[in-house]
Parts: structure tokens; sequence; C-alpha cells
């Protein structure tokens, strides 16, 4: 390998996106049109919600109208479909209006009536309609404390379902009796669309009892209103049972192990070997990252369980249980501690960043670091281990320079992570 080892590993991570986005998915799925007087409404909510519903249009022929709800900075151009951006992580008014909107558009439509979904992961904020007598205000308190507990991207949305009128198939029974044809970018391991945005248009297996145990295990605290409504049963989001009797097709058009795909074939491209060790690893970021280390160093130390040089790929998404006061994210979280683990200087390059282009709550998809990494880091007087205690990875690789800051891509199929090994000077 003559080439930058970071630029290598760039390169891999754009392989990656580029493997998720719309425009090469969409067409692929494109459902039938409606008989003739049929209408077709195309709704959804996710980071990239805009980008599927640009695509759809350069796609269908014929007429369509709808509303799909996106990012702040994640918008696109449509013609026909509307585009609102509205707040994320933490939901806001615009995406409360823009979930009323929605309901409206699907009311009132017959057998003879279409509607597609475009959803993808960031849907669950995007898309607020909290319970009846749950204020707005509620859900973004519990929504926060949900992202500094260290719980599951499936934990959270269980509990985001069972508190939503919109979430957990609440909309797909909005939609009867038209058909429905359901379009998902998966950002969470597993793949499971009763996940992705939190279901909308998908039943759901998981009840208030879940929902409850999950707050009580986080000690997120709720009012004696939301309590109720979970104890009771009220906010029992739809079974899968229930929406069976409905004409829905569901189709998960981009998810992680795609794009590990993408990013191994890429590799091999080159000249180097190439492992998924894993699409869907969870975790506290900082455990993955010392895991990573440690395979990492076998493989550089005794050549198990593969042989160097090589590149090891992972995604799903890992979690940050805050206890700081820096900047976060949780892949940058995961560098800090693989850097912290891996032995300094040792011939080991590492690259972890979101595919959305957002780690955590700034513009920054990522990081990257080398075996020069930690000594650069000693010359500055950057001690590492003391970002890591207070969650300030960005602020870490922002000193060193290499932060990976790509904008908007408009698609989001979770983390990405890739570790070169025994790099040939």
């Amino acid at each position: 390998m003559q080439q930058d080892p970071k630029a290598f590993l760039r390169h891999l991570f754009y392989e990656a996106v580029e493997a998720a986005l719309p425009k090469n998915k969409i067409r692929a799925y494109l459902p039938s049109p409606p008989p003739e007087g049929g209408r077709v409404v195309v709704i959804g909510a996710g980071k990239a919600s805009a980008a599927m519903a640009q695509e759809l249009e350069a796609c269908w022929h014929g007429p369509l109208t709808g509303l799909v709800v996106t990012r702040y900075g994640h918008g696109a151009d449509c013609k026909h479909i509307e585009i609102v951006e509205a707040g994320h992580p933490l939901p806001d008014e615009t995406g409360a209006k823009a979930a009323q909107t929605i309901l409206e558009l699907v009311k009132d439509l017959g057998e003879n009536d279409l509607v597609i979904g475009l959803f993808s992961g960031g849907g669950s904020a995007l898309l607020p309609m909290p319970q009846d007598d749950i204020s707005l205000n509620e859900k973004q308190q519990i929504n926060r404390a949900l992202l500094l507990s260290g719980a599951s991207i499936g934990e959270m949305n269980c509990v985001r379902r069972h508190l939503s009128q919109i979430k957990g198939g609440h909309l797909a029974k909005a939609c009867a009796p038209a058909r429905i044809v359901n379009l998902l970018i998966s950002d969470v391991p597993g793949d499971a669309p009763s996940t992705i945005a939190s279901g909308p248009l998908v039943g759901d297996a998981t009840t208030c009892a879940d929902a409850l145990e999950i707050l009580e295990r986080y000690r997120i605290a709720i009012s004696s209103r939301i309590r109720a409504g979970l104890t009771s049963g009220q906010f029992e989001t739809v079974s899968p049972e229930i929406l069976d009797t409905q004409s829905i097709h569901t189709h998960v058009i981009a998810r992680t192990q795609l794009s590990l795909e993408a990013a191994a074939n890429a590799a091999q491209s080159m000249g180097v070997s190439a492992h998924i060790l894993g699409d869907s690893l969870e975790g506290e970021a900082r455990d993955v990252g010392r895991v990573h280390a440690g395979i990492a160093a076998q493989v550089l130390n005794h050549q198990q369980p593969f042989s160097s040089p090589c590149v090891l790929l992972s995604g799903g998404e890992t979690s940050v249980t805050v206890k700081g006061n820096g900047r976060g994210g949780r892949n940058v979280e995961f560098l800090l501690s693989c850097l912290l683990a891996c032995e300094a200087g040792s011939n080991i390059y590492a690259l972890a960043a979101d595919t959305d282009g957002v780690d955590g709550l700034e513009e920054i998809a990522g990081a990257v670091f080398g075996p020069d990494s930690f000594k650069r880091a000693k010359a500055m007087g950057l001690n590492p281990l003391e970002f890591l205690k207070r969650n300030d990875g960005h602020s870490f690789f922002e000193a060193l320079g290499d932060q990976i800051i790509t904008g908007p891509t408009r698609t989001n199929v979770n983390d990405f992570r890739a570790l070169l090994i025994g790099w040939e000077r």
C-alpha cells in the first residue's frame, strides 16, 4: 500500500456513505402506481428523508404530493413534496407542526390511494406528537435524559413509540385503507423496521410495560401523567396483528451491512484484506473502543485471528453515559478509548465516523488517528485520558487536526469504524 494510511481510511468511509445514498437505492423499490383516480401521498421523516424525496420525484412518473421532515441543514430541492426542516436530536415545535400536517395529509384516504413512506434515522426526534396531556417540553426533557443516560437506540425508541400518537404504527393506522409502501434507510442495529424512526408505519411488539421498565432502569424522571398512561396501557402502540389487515409493504433499502461490504470491496481492490467484525455492535463507546484495540493488538502481535496488513470494519451504534461537560460524541469517544488502549506508537490507524455527518451535537462526522497521535498530543500538552473523562473527544481531535467534516451526507446508516493494522510503509 503506497498511499497515506489516513487517506486510505477516509476513502473507505466515503465509499460506505456512497453505498447508502438514496440516489442509489430508490429506483429499485418504486411501487406500482395506484388505479386511475387514486392519489399518491408521500410522507416521511429522518436525516435522509429529503434526499429520498428528491430521488423519488426524479424517478416517479405521474402526480404526487406530500411532506417529509428532516434535520436543519439536511434539506433538498423538491417540486411537489414539501420539505420541512426541524430540530434533531431534540424535537421542536416545527417538527410537531409537521407531524400534525402529515396526519392531515393521510386523513380520508381511500383504498385506491397510495402512501409512500420515506423514513430514516433521526425520524423519531423529527416527528414529535406527544400523547394527550404530555407537553412537547416534557418530551424534550425525556429525550435529553435518554440521550445522556447510555440507553441503546432500541431502548430509546421503545420509549419514544409509547409516548407518541404517530409512531409505533399509529400513522399506518391513520392511513387505512390506503395501500402503503414503506421505504426505510436503517440506522439501527439489527435493522428492525419498528425501531427505524420508531416505526410510524410499522406495528410494534413492545409494550407500555417495556417502556416503563426502561425509564425506571435509567432513572429517567417522568410525570405522574406519563406513569399512569404507561401503567394503565393507555399509551399502547399498534400491534403487528392489527396492521396485518392493511396492505403494507416495507423495504429496508439501505443498511450498515451493505455499506461495510462496499468499504471492504474498496479495500480489497486496493490490495488490503478486509474483515467485517459486525454490523450491529452496541455498548458503551469507550468499552467498544478497548475491545477493538485488543483485537488489533492480537492481529499485530500474533497474526490472529487475521494476518496483517489488514483492515477491520464494524458498524452499529454505541452509546455514551455522559458524565462530563465535553463536546461528545460517541465515535470520537470510541477513538479516544481505542487510542488509550493501543500501545503508544503501534502500527495501528483508526477511523470512526457517523455516516450522516453528525457525531453527537456538532456537524462533525468523526475523526482518525495514527501511530503518532499520542506523541503529537503529548507534545501539545494534551492528555487523551482527561478528554475521555469529560466526554470531550471533538476538542481533542480538533486540536490534532484529525477531524472528519463532511457536512450533511443526507443519508444515515449509523456508525462506521475502520482499523488499519500493520500498514506497510
